[in-house]
């Protein structure tokens, strides 16, 4: 993994601001994940910066150099710059003195490179290259960690993640992104203090998550997450998975069945141009939550089966609960709890067939969401029978091709009903109001039923459902559906 640094990688900003820390008697050092992926042959338009001088003294140094320069961090000792395209933050050495019970750190500015270097999470991070000379600083061993794909904390993990609980969640998020192995004394400092997590904003722990969920190998973090009890945590309803057998896969449990729906939508994901580019998140968080709602539909029936009715239903009501418990925006939230909630909707294509008009629900309930849809619902196939395996994807690539010819014919993507709400109010002579939404839905399930229909056809239908409910009806909507 790791190698020499490419020393082209390392961008002329990096050593201009090196030369002015020395001219003004400062010692300055790249440092942290910035080193880090240059030995993984990774460059970072975000670069860290750490230096012995005080934040005053950092402003008089930049301040004639930066092109924008801002000093919200200046509490914790940093300053933050733009220099041609890169934003760089520069901290005073640091030796910080954490309150177990508090979020934020209690800052204590320290003297030496090193002692700032062992306060850092892990031994991957603890590098530095002094500059503007470009010599390394590797007290604890990092770049030996990198190459044996170790993650390490440079002191002892208890005291590292006492300072500062989520890095017990970067360490799962490393495990996905850098696909390095967490040692064991690492891992059981996480089970002992996971309840330590309950302290961080629900901020902090979502811009965790979601950079573990779309890293290189999600099912890594997902697992030491599980493993460690910082997912009863977090993300309970994904731990509760390992206590459901999955009633389509009897041979694995539903908590493996849903990391392997997340590594087969993975895999479908596309490059920069296509539907889906990879990472999705949206994606990849409704494959990982897609059966959450099975331990709470769980039902034994006769004979010794077990049955899972609606669990997409609830599965999707959970996956919000636990967005929102998470802070995630709204819009984030309803495109995976919608995937969650649809999941389930193809099976039984294949075995009853579908009508036109089922077809063209199922892409307009889907809406914006197809593209995921159809690869979460590909990714849900992790049967061992090859029989069974070749009739779903069978039924599923016929279910596309009709897709894609009705939308040929159609334009699916933006069904309407024939007549608009305008139209409507013209020809039964009504103000805007309930009557008119009733109006509008009923045809707009004509619509799905039987196609395009010409106007004059669409308003005889109208007429003819105006006579039969009249202006008077207060009961439920009509809408066409079967």
């Amino acid at each position: 993994m790791a190698q020499l640094i490419d020393v082209n990688r390392i961008d002329p900003v990096v050593r201009e601001l090196g030369d002015l820390f020395r001219a003004a008697g400062h010692e300055l050092s790249l440092v942290g994940g910035p080193v880090r992926d240059l030995f993984l042959g990774r460059s970072s338009p975000d670069l860290d910066f750490t230096t012995d001088a005080r934040p005053d003294d950092i402003v008089a140094v930049i301040k004639p150099w930066a092109d924008a320069w801002w000093e919200i961090g200046r509490d914790f000792g940093t300053i933050a710059m733009r220099r041609r395209g890169f934003t760089l933050e520069v901290t005073t050495y640091r030796a910080e003195a954490y309150d177990p019970a508090s979020r934020k750190p209690v800052v204590a500015f320290g003297s030496s490179l090193t002692e700032d270097l062992a306060r850092r999470d892990f031994t991957v991070n603890a590098m530095a290259l002094r500059l503007p000379h470009l010599e390394l600083v590797d007290p604890f061993g990092g770049v030996r960690d990198l190459h044996e794909r170790r993650l390490r904390t440079p002191g002892s993990p208890e005291s590292s993640f006492t300072d500062d609980p989520l890095r017990m969640m970067r360490a799962a998020r490393f495990a996905s992104q850098l696909m390095v192995t967490v040692d064991d004394d690492v891992q059981a400092a996480m089970a002992a203090m996971a309840d330590r997590i309950d302290i961080v904003s629900a901020e902090r722990v979502r811009e965790e998550l979601v950079r573990l969920v779309c890293g290189r190998d999600p099912r890594a973090g997902i697992d030491l997450l599980v493993s460690t009890g910082l997912a009863d945590r977090i993300l309970p309803e994904v731990s509760a998975l390992r206590l459901e057998t999955d009633e389509h896969h009897r041979h694995k449990d539903v908590y493996e069945h849903s990391l392997t729906v997340l590594e087969q939508a993975i895999e479908l994901e596309t490059g920069p141009d296509g539907p889906v580019p990879a990472p999705d998140f949206v994606l990849r968080f409704a494959a990982l939550m897609h059966d959450v709602g099975k331990p709470a539909t769980r039902r034994f029936e006769s004979g010794g089966a077990v049955s899972f009715r609606h669990h997409d239903v609830v599965g999707a009501k959970l996956t919000t609960r636990r967005m929102k418990a998470l802070r995630f925006d709204n819009d984030t939230i309803k495109a995976v709890a919608h995937l969650v909630e649809l999941h389930m909707r193809f099976y039984g294509y294949g075995d009853a067939g579908w009508t036109d008009s089922a077809v063209r629900r199922y892409v307009t309930d889907a809406g914006n969401s197809l593209e995921r849809l159809h690869r979460l619902t590909r990714s849900d196939v992790t049967t061992r029978n090859r029989r069974k395996a070749e009739r779903l994807a069978f039924a599923y690539d016929d279910l596309e091709q009709r897709i894609a010819v009705l939308a040929e014919q159609e334009e699916l993507a933006s069904i309407r009903p024939d007549l608009t709400g305008t139209d409507i109010m013209r020809i039964l002579g009504i103000p805007p109001g309930p009557v008119v939404g009733r109006a509008y839905q009923y045809l707009l399930g004509v619509r799905m039923d039987q196609g395009p229909l010409p106007a004059d056809e669409a308003e005889r239908l109208l007429r003819a459902w105006w006579d039969e409910n009249g202006a008077e009806s207060t009961g439920p909507e009509t809408t066409g559906k079967e």
